[in-house]
């Protein structure tokens, strides 16, 4: 059983590109230059733009903050160009997939305190990888609380692929990684299997997102895979952090870029600093300016990376 996409059961335009922000409250400006780079990877390329509410982790998201997050983009002068697409109401689709990998996945009892114990005394990256504990069945009086899918063998288990701004990529899902989880302990989907579910159902054919997603690049890759569904082109950009050196996040303390201002002020406040975060040195009057003159500066910004 595969997985179909909408790149193969219609004929589609060559970009279609999205922005998967989580309403777990308003837009900060890390988000704000994520949602950028997407939207104008997109217009540069003639493409589509999608909106997707990433609202699977139910017990985080806010009330309301759906609605800001679009209203935020809508007063931006970013037009999306479809119906926005929750993950609540596409459940179906994350069962549907989890069932195609049989096999593939298995239940595991760990808890993350277990985990952490079977790596004591292990230093760096590798103290986080699961050591496959449950790889060969539960142990006896033990009960599933996840479900995780095996990486590959050593032999096999390095994924390459080009990212559009960091260049040439590659992880080794045994080594760095190992079998991680699909479905959680508290019942939800798990990120790296319904982001592919939902890349691959909306026929994305590019992905541009903050970096500190890229390390979840190869996971994806591998499940795409497995579920015999299309890889997009992959585009990281720098994420932006905080006066301690940390992601501008939430759970960090970041506010909302969108504080009720509008035309010049919503343009020098928030606008003008993400494009120049992302190496765009724009100069406008207004909105509608702005993305007249940021659109050509992204393409041109482009193609000199590309031509390092």
């Amino acid at each position: 059983m595969t997985l179909t996409s909408a790149s193969q059961t219609s004929v589609k335009p060559p970009y279609i590109g999205r922005f998967a922000p989580s309403p777990t409250g308003p837009l900060h400006m890390g988000s704000l230059v994520a949602a950028m780079a997407s939207y104008l990877d997109a217009r540069a390329h003639d493409g589509i733009w999608l909106v997707r509410m990433e609202d699977v982790d139910f017990d985080r998201n806010v009330e309301g903050a759906d609605q800001a997050i679009l209203q935020s983009l809508y007063r931006c002068g970013m037009d999306i160009d479809a119906d926005v697409q929750w993950q609540s109401q596409r459940q179906h689709l994350y069962e549907a997939a989890f069932e195609a990998l049989g096999k593939n996945i298995y239940a595991c009892s760990c808890s993350r305190k277990e985990i952490a114990d079977s790596r004591t005394g292990i230093q760096g990256p590798s103290a986080l990888i699961y050591p496959g504990t449950c790889r060969q069945g539960l142990a006896p009086g033990k009960q599933a609380r996840a479900y995780r899918l095996r990486v590959p063998e050593p032999s096999q288990a390095v994924i390459r692929f080009h990212d559009r701004w960091y260049g040439d990529m590659q992880q080794d899902l045994s080594s760095e990684v190992g079998d991680f989880v699909l479905k959680r302990a508290d019942g939800f989907w798990a990120y790296q299997l319904a982001v592919v579910v939902d890349d691959a159902a909306q026929g994305i054919t590019h992905v541009v997102r903050g970096a500190d997603l890229l390390d979840s690049t190869a996971r994806q890759i591998y499940l795409q895979d497995l579920l015999g569904v299309p890889t997009p082109a992959y585009l990281h950009v720098p994420v932006v952090n905080n006066a301690n050196g940390e992601k501008l996040s939430k759970q960090t303390g970041a506010i909302a870029f969108d504080d009720g201002s509008s035309g010049q002020d919503l343009l020098k406040k928030a606008l003008l600093p993400a494009a120049q975060f992302l190496g765009l040195h724009i100069s406008a009057d207004s909105i509608e300016e702005f993305w007249k003159a940021a659109i050509p500066a992204w393409k041109e910004m482009l193609e000199k990376r590309q031509a390092v």
